[in-house]
């Protein structure tokens, strides 16, 4: 019979850089910090994704392992990722006087983007773990590396320094945050450590066929329909490498869309044939739009968002446009035409 064994995050490790100095002061300053907490909260970013969402329950998780009471908070996520472990657990309420020893912000690049920014900054100390090269560095402790793929394989330091065994239920989590942000390893910026770690995870039982099948592959019913929406108002511009689309507030009230339920829209541009970038505007409220651009391999959109306060990775980006559809459509085209050259 086949005993699974604790994954060895050595080995995993074993072709990987040793920390720095000032990254080994940070991981020791993280480590006496939450070992000296004793009410800890994990956040992450409005509109969570499946990195932000595998990140914040792998840390959950991580901290009940060494014995502490923790809370995690978002308002909203996809029910895609429900049968993740820990996802029952995860609050969408706070009382407005919680008081926490400790917050740690996941996968989020600025305190503006933060669900729950008013619980963090009043926290007695505060850890931010991210993997976006815009990070403002808003906690008292910042673990911030631009270059991994995904904030899920940021943490596999992270563990391997706090000596948290690497459960199957966890690893569940961190590889559905690393499926989700590369795309099934698909996207720039994947390591040998990425797959690495993939493979022995493989090895303690976590079935990543189906989890990416589940969170790569599964499309909602009202995801669908607003997928058909996209697609059939979809624009091209600059000769066809510029692609453009979106829904607005009574598309999703028609389809029933819940939260998520947008995720994964802007993807049917970028799929086009000779579309270099694209565009796809989700209205939010009367004041504008939110803009989600993703690029191939030219332009680096996170400098195009940057411009509207936005901001994210060379390949997949994000911001916040106002003005009508129109107003919003024309000033992020306008931009992103620009640097097209």
């Amino acid at each position: 019979m086949n005993i699974l064994k604790p994954i060895d995050l050595t080995k995993i490790l074993k072709n990987k850089e040793e920390p720095n100095d000032k990254e080994n002061k940070t991981l020791k300053d993280m480590k006496k910090m939450v070992e000296e907490a004793s009410k800890i909260a994990i956040f992450t970013h409005e509109s969570p994704d499946g990195d932000a969402i595998g990140s914040t329950l792998s840390v959950y998780l991580a901290l009940k392992q060494i014995g502490k009471e923790a809370t995690m908070y978002m308002p909203e996520h996809s029910r895609l990722f429900d049968f993740l472990p820990g996802a029952k657990e995860i609050k969408t309420e706070l009382n407005e006087n919680e008081q926490f020893d400790l917050a740690i912000a996941l996968d989020c690049s600025d305190l503006k983007r933060l669900e729950g920014s008013e619980w963090f900054e009043n926290a007695a100390n505060t850890i931010v773990v991210d993997h976006h090269g815009t990070n403002m560095m808003f906690g008292d402790i910042n673990f911030v590396n631009s270059v991994s793929p995904a904030c899920a394989q940021i943490l596999i330091t992270i563990l391997e320094y706090f000596e948290i065994e690497i459960t199957k239920e966890i690893g569940t989590c961190l590889v559905t945050g690393i499926l989700t942000d590369t795309g099934g390893f698909q996207y720039e910026g994947v390591t040998p450590e990425t797959y690495e770690f993939a493979g022995e995870l493989l090895r303690v039982g976590v079935d990543i066929p189906s989890i990416s099948a589940r969170v790569l592959q599964t499309r909602t019913m009202p995801n669908f329909e607003l997928l058909k929406k996209v697609a059939n108002r979809m624009e091209l511009f600059e000769n066809g490498r510029i692609a453009f689309s979106y829904i607005d507030e009574k598309d999703e009230e028609e389809v029933n869309a819940e939260a998520g339920d947008h995720e994964g829209l802007v993807d049917v541009g970028r799929s086009i044939e000779g579309v270099e970038v694209s565009i796809f505007l989700r209205q939010k409220g009367e004041e504008g739009y939110k803009a989600s651009l993703r690029s191939v391999n030219k332009v680096n959109v996170s400098d195009i968002c940057y411009l509207f306060g936005g901001g994210g990775h060379p390949r997949a980006a994000g911001c916040f446009i106002k003005g009508n559809l129109e107003q919003a459509k024309n000033k992020i085209i306008g931009e992103t035409k620009k640097w097209m050259d």
